[in-house]
């Protein structure tokens, strides 16, 4: 087993910047998800890593060793690739035994570590089988066994969930969360998907253009997003970012929402010496932090109800604001009977403002007020 640094990796592909000259300590033993959407370099990260792809600049570091130039074999990782990457014409046996026949290693032993895996990954009794006659979370489970069998110093999963239907990726967060508290082995998992990477990682990268966003516990990043990609990315449905303007006089503050004033005066200190003076912003405040209320009360701004969707155990209502379409959970059964006018209050310790250039600027959990503030 083994810590992962990465220094200045960095991946042109001519013009085009895959991995940008990222730094990243993951430490030995830690579940580290890469996440972010599509075409954003986490898959080029993973290859970098274990040695299919050469980095046009920076280094990799597994443990003590300088890998960047070394080849795949020589680095001691085992990579689970989204399609798998079963032979057809193999047996389970076959499959999972290939990295040690690769390597020479002595029948007898071949056949002792197999069984073993084997068992811990209930395939025993599959063992002659072809992957053409598995399930998914079968087919799954062989390419883990091969990856365990050759006893690696890190695991590199690639997106391994997305093949199987939504019961079977319960199954598979669940097996795949166990098996690295079990083994202790370093594992960063590339996904898309936000969720497989808050049920499984102890921290989470959040990469966007080749570049990581923000770096952090799950609960971390839920909690104070720095940036608008972030706060726009991590979240189901993701915080509502709406355009404001800031008043902030010697004794109170204000924020201007649609034409409408939101008073915020218990965190004056805090957005005054955030925005001096006032100015532009973006308001970030989570579904769950918005209540529908009736239209022309105090503390409010004023909405249009769009449509509401019932999702069993919680109802998400979208509303217009402005020219923006925010949404409001409730975590109700019952579908709610509403005036097409509503308005919406928003917790104020949970409110955040970004810069428009992007960067967080306040977070109302942050400030000595927050305490003093109704949640």
């Amino acid at each position: 087993m083994a810590d992962i640094r990465l220094r200045g990796l960095t991946k042109r592909y001519g013009n085009v910047t895959a991995v940008d000259s990222m730094d990243l300590e993951i430490p030995d033993g830690e579940f580290f998800a890469l996440l972010g959407p599509s075409g954003c370099g986490k898959t080029t990260t993973m290859r970098l890593i274990a040695g299919l792809e050469q980095p046009t600049a920076g280094t990799v570091h597994l443990g003590s060793r300088d890998v960047t130039h070394l080849p795949p074999q020589e680095r001691n990782v085992a990579m689970v690739f989204q399609d798998y990457a079963l032979y057809p014409h193999m047996t389970v046996f076959d499959n999972i035994a290939y990295p040690l026949k690769v390597r020479k290693v002595p029948r007898a032993e071949i056949a002792a570590r197999v069984k073993e895996v084997a068992l811990n990954l209930q395939l025993e009794n599959l063992l002659e089988r072809l992957p053409g006659q598995l399930s998914g979370g079968q087919q799954q489970r062989t390419a883990v066994g091969r990856a365990l069998v050759h006893r690696a110093d890190c695991f590199l999963f690639d997106e391994p969930l997305s093949n199987l239907d939504a019961k079977l990726r319960f199954e598979a967060r669940a097996f795949l969360k166990r098996l690295q508290q079990d083994t202790g082995v370093t594992t960063i998992f590339v996904t898309h998907d936000q969720s497989e990477a808050m049920a499984l990682a102890d921290r989470i990268g959040i990469m966007d253009k080749g570049r990581l966003m923000q770096v952090g516990t799950p609960l971390e990043i839920y909690r104070r997003p720095q940036n608008l990609f972030v706060a726009g990315f991590i979240g189901s449905p993701p915080m509502n970012l709406i355009p404001c303007r800031i008043e902030v006089t010697s004794d109170r503050a204000r924020l201007s929402v649609n034409g409408m004033g939101l008073d915020v005066t218990p965190f004056r200190d805090g957005i005054a010496a955030a925005f001096p003076g006032g100015g532009e912003a973006v308001l970030g405040i989570r579904p769950e932090h918005l209540d529908v209320v009736p239209q022309g009360e105090d503390g409010v701004f004023g909405a249009e109800v769009y449509t509401i969707a019932p999702l069993g155990n919680h109802v998400v209502i979208y509303v217009r604001v402005g020219d923006h379409l925010a949404t409001v959970v409730q975590f109700t059964d019952d579908v709610p009977r509403l005036p097409r006018k509503v308005g919406l209050r928003p917790q104020l310790r949970r409110l955040y403002l970004y810069r428009t250039s992007g960067e967080l600027a306040f977070s109302g959990l942050e400030t000595p007020q927050a305490e003093a503030v109704a949640p």
